[in-house]
């Protein structure tokens, strides 16, 4: 994996996420937090989960400032979209000066259950994305069952609105 193709996984993973959250956040609270039975039980619930993998593989590969509390624990005022802004643009900023040796370098970390792990960065950059777009498809088919059409949200069509090649 190269740099480049970081930065536009990076990219596309912050575009997807923001396109869905765009739609979510037009429907009314009481649609928005339903408990649907799916993943996080409601839309907003799985996007804060989504927001929360984003931000926690960021304070432990690429800035530790972006640690902050656990979702429900937020001061007033906050947004999940303030918040994803933060993190996304950590991200971004990571990703484009990467190069190849920050991709080989090992993250090491404990785990949710306290284990110490190390995985190079091309990895947890991968599993960012990966996690993001399995959980945006949960959204996704929550707001079909809601009636609501969902925003494409596939790679392909990242890859033709920024035209990268």
């Amino acid at each position: 994996m190269s740099p480049y193709q970081v930065r536009h996984h990076v990219a596309y993973s912050a575009w997807a996420s923001r396109r869905l959250l765009e739609v979510v956040m037009a429907l009314p609270e009481e649609e928005r937090l339903r408990d649907v039975g799916v993943s996080h039980k409601s839309l907003m619930g799985t996007l804060e989960h989504i927001c929360f993998g984003d931000r926690i593989w960021c304070a432990r590969a690429v800035d530790p400032a972006v640690a902050g509390p656990s979702f429900g624990e937020f001061t007033p005022g906050y947004t999940l979209a303030t918040e994803w802004e933060r993190v996304e643009k950590a991200w971004a900023d990571w990703a484009a000066s990467a190069t190849d040796a920050d991709l080989a370098r090992v993250v090491t970390h404990k785990d949710i259950r306290g284990a110490s792990r190390g995985e190079p960065m091309w990895q947890v950059v991968l599993h960012v994305v990966n996690h993001a777009t399995q959980h945006r498809g949960q959204v996704a088919a929550m707001l079909r069952q809601l009636g609501v059409a969902p925003p494409q949200c596939d790679l392909i069509y990242y890859y033709r609105e920024h035209k990268v090649e």
